[in-house]
């Protein structure tokens, strides 16, 4: 389905338990008006995942290279990193107070696979759920009953939904977009290539020469650079854009005049914090293109696989 037809039909299967549960329907209300569309959440598992990774640290850029101490604590710093960025209160029994009630947060790194505690029988609870190899992401609210919760077989006693109960599940959001995770999803070819290079310059940009087109993350950058200065990798004077200049490719950032050039270029516009490069072609005397845009005087486009590297436009250096 469309995504329009999918948030409709959740809408209607949600209907009937927002009636039911008034304090269930205040804290969905106030999350949504929090974050309608979802970024704020996706880009808080997005960080959450990169800093368990600690890419710089480690070169690391695959759930599976962590520890299984590590995978535990996800679900503490995905639980910490939600507060911080929503201001949740702190919650008397639970992890938070939302609109001054009590809401649980429990992760899990499979859909379906949530941990509930004891404690939290009668309370309602914040179920979210991220997979970076399926780029998806889940975020929904349940009040646990006891009822609908597997038995539990572990020392801590803590329990699983049924999956028969599981439309008992009010979806805030549900297999939401997760910001990609550019360098697990390379072809091995190109990531390959990417970290051949044993220096953090030649390694980004190989990044940005084989990651065209594509939003790639501050996270990302510091995996590859492996490097305290990362950020002075990407820019001129010595960085990625000055070095595949020649090559006819320039790097957008997080600028609004850099956002304007991607639109115009059909390419997706960098978010805060990103990059999206491109080669380009300078347009010819009589030749249009719908996906073009004036730089240093003259009309550019996205270069074609056979078109000839040329030099690079500048790119404005601040927003305008």
């Amino acid at each position: 389905m469309l995504p329009f037809e999918i948030s409709a039909a959740i809408n209607i299967s949600s209907q009937p338990l927002l009636d039911e549960d008034a304090e269930l329907a205040a804290v969905y209300h106030r999350l949504r008006e929090l974050d309608p569309t979802g970024i704020r959440f996706a880009t808080v598992l997005r960080n959450t995942i990169d800093q368990l990774l600690n890419g710089e640290a480690t070169g690391r850029y695959e759930w599976k290279k962590l520890f299984k101490t590590e995978k535990t604590h996800a679900g503490t710093m995905v639980e910490i990193n939600l507060q911080r960025e929503f201001k949740f209160d702190d919650g008397d029994h639970m992890d938070y107070k939302i609109d001054g009630i009590e809401v649980d947060c429990k992760y899990s790194q499979s859909d379906g696979g949530w941990m509930i505690p004891p404690e939290a029988l009668g309370h309602l609870c914040l179920l979210v759920w991220a997979d970076d190899y399926e780029s998806k992401w889940s975020a929904g609210l349940l009040r646990i009953n006891r009822q609908w919760l597997n038995g539990g077989n572990n020392r801590d006693l803590k329990l699983t939904i049924k999956a028969a109960h599981r439309d008992r599940i009010l979806w805030l959001y549900r297999d939401a977009e997760l910001p990609k995770n550019i360098l697990l999803h390379m072809s091995p070819i190109d990531r390959t290539a990417v970290f051949s290079h044993t220096s953090g310059q030649a390694r980004v940009n190989e990044l940005f020469r084989r990651a065209q087109g594509q939003q790639i993350s501050r996270n990302v950058i510091r995996t590859v650079a492996q490097q305290k200065d990362y950020m002075k990798r990407v820019r001129g004077n010595g960085g990625a854009r000055s070095a595949l200049q020649r090559d006819g490719i320039i790097i957008m950032g997080d600028y609004e005049s850099h956002r304007r050039i991607a639109r115009g270029l059909g390419l997706p516009a960098p978010r805060e914090g990103e990059f999206v490069s491109a080669q380009v072609r300078e347009l010819t005397d009589g030749e249009s293109s719908k996906d073009s845009v004036p730089l240093d005087g003259k009309l550019w486009t996205l270069a074609s696989p056979g078109d000839a590297p040329g030099l690079a436009p500048q790119l404005p250096s601040h927003k305008r």
